[in-house]
């Protein structure tokens, strides 16, 4: 079964915990953890030892703010490390076809203003909606999985129901 096939959007989840993410995204989150890993957590383990150089911690609040630094640093990177371990990688460039999955660059057209915009449908983790990237467990790209072009989708949004008619569906 295809790594597509098993996301089930209604859940927001893969079948064996297993996260969907395209590989620019994955890249992104090791580039992340490895900047933690070599940048980051040195240079807080030195303002704590700096700190420590200064006398009395119980009243340091450099040493306190170091050691609050250091302890977001390790939370962030055992949820990095545990994102990249749980990674189901879904090459973009091998899919193709007319209907919407993961992946796909969507161009959607506004029933009511008829402007267009282009969305693609991406893992949780690298959703980012000013970069037009939806995240799979989004209300709209939900309704669109399983779509193809010319199909009308209908979408609760803050503002009430949005229609949207799909101009365009391709995947890189």
């Amino acid at each position: 079964m295809a790594a597509v096939d098993r996301f089930r959007p209604s859940e927001g989840c893969f079948a064996m915990d297993r996260i969907p993410i395209t590989l620019e995204g994955l890249h992104r989150l090791e580039t992340e953890l490895r900047h933690l890993k070599t940048v980051e957590r040195p240079a807080v383990i030195r303002q704590i030892a700096e700190a420590r150089d200064h006398g009395d911690i119980s009243e340091n609040a450099e040493y306190h703010a170091a050691r609050e630094r250091q302890s977001f640093i390790e939370g962030r990177v055992a949820e990095l490390e545990d994102k990249v371990a749980r990674a189901e990688v879904i090459d973009v460039s091998k899919l193709s076809g007319k209907v919407i999955k993961f992946g796909a660059k969507v161009t959607l057209a506004d029933e009511d203003s008829d402007e267009e915009i282009t969305y693609q449908i991406v893992g949780t983790e690298e959703a980012d909606i000013d970069k037009h990237r939806l995240s799979i467990t989004s209300p709209l790209a939900r309704a669109l999985i399983g779509k193809q072009t010319g199909d009308s989708v209908e979408v609760m949004t803050p503002r009430g129901s949005k229609a949207y008619e799909i101009m365009k569906v391709r995947y890189r």
